[in-house]
Order: C-alpha cells, then structure tokens, then sequence
C-alpha cells in the first residue's frame, strides 16, 4: 500500500493488498477489501465490509457506507456520499460465462450522493451533486443537481450543494451554477 505523509488507519480486521493506493487521512474500518490496484484518495471513510475492486478509483473526502461494493469500472469522484447497501454493476450483459465479457463505466461526479439499498446499472453518469434517493434503481444518466427516486429512477427535483431541494418541477432546472 501506498500512501502520503499523514496517518492511513486500516483496521485490523481490514484487508488492504500490496499495490493499492490510499490518501493521507483516510480511514478503512472492520471487514473492508480494498484490491491492489484500487486508488482511494484522501480524506475518505470506508466503511465496514466495504470491497474497492482493482482499478476501482475513489477520490478524495469520499464516504461509503458499509455494505457497498465498488468494483472495476466505477469512478466516484471527490466527495462522493455512498449510502449502506448501494450497488453498482460493472456488467451490462452479465453471464457466468462469456469469453467477450467487457466491463461497462460508471462515472459519479463530485459532491453527488446515492441513497442507502439504489443500484445503478453500468454505463450511467450521475452528475455533480445530484442526489439518488435511497432504494432508487437507476438505469440512465443523472444530471448534475438533479433529485431521482424510485424503480426506475425518474427526476424529482433539483438540489442544491448542500442537499437541500430547492425544485419539485422536474422538467425546470433551477438556474445555471458556475
């Protein structure tokens, strides 16, 4: 493992794989895996029986709650809230066995938050700060400040930086933010 200057924590309980790369400041808790060519940035939390597969990326002042798996293929940029239980898929066209098999990106923007028990299917980008609600099923591109919810995962709203929502007209975005 890799690491800067400042403290990495790494439970006890935690596996950490030679080769993998953590930022300064952040802390790995009970049961997490985090493979060898997985990058964390610093500053982050990763929860309790967390996975960050090979060349999974995190960026910095990441949360991810315990329960998630963040396999190859998904990039959360910097301060990404990942709920417990959220799910990411890397395989558009999954089969136990397939000699073709490729995997299909998933990129989430900075400031963006996914809600406890979503799934976002492969292949999506959610934008920055938007806000997945909890138990949402994503299938599609997420635009930046915007508030999705249910199965499928239609718009809601708009949020702001913080969170709050400050629309519930899903067809009008609030104005242009720099």
């Amino acid at each position: 493992m890799s690491q800067g200057t400042d403290q990495v924590f790494v439970h006890p309980t935690a596996e950490v794989e030679e080769g993998a790369t953590i930022g300064d400041g952040t802390r790995v808790w009970h049961l997490a895996h985090v493979r060898s060519t997985a990058t964390i940035g610093a500053g982050c939390v990763i929860g309790r029986n967390v996975y960050v597969d090979s060349n999974a990326v995190i960026g910095d002042r990441c949360k991810v709650q315990n329960n998630v798996s963040v396999y190859q293929g998904v990039t959360l940029e910097d301060e990404v809230f990942v709920g417990p239980c959220a799910v990411f898929t890397n395989d558009f066209r999954p089969r136990a066995q397939n000699p073709d098999w490729q995997i299909t990106p998933t990129v989430v923007r900075r400031g963006a938050s996914i809600g406890a028990n979503a799934t976002l299917v492969c292949g999506i980008e959610v934008g920055r700060y938007a806000m997945i609600a909890a138990g949402s099923v994503v299938t599609r591109d997420v635009a930046p400040y915007q508030l999705v919810a249910g199965n499928p995962a239609r718009p809601k709203g708009w949020v702001d930086e913080k969170g709050e929502v400050v629309s519930r007209d899903p067809a009008t975005p609030p104005p242009t933010r720099p």
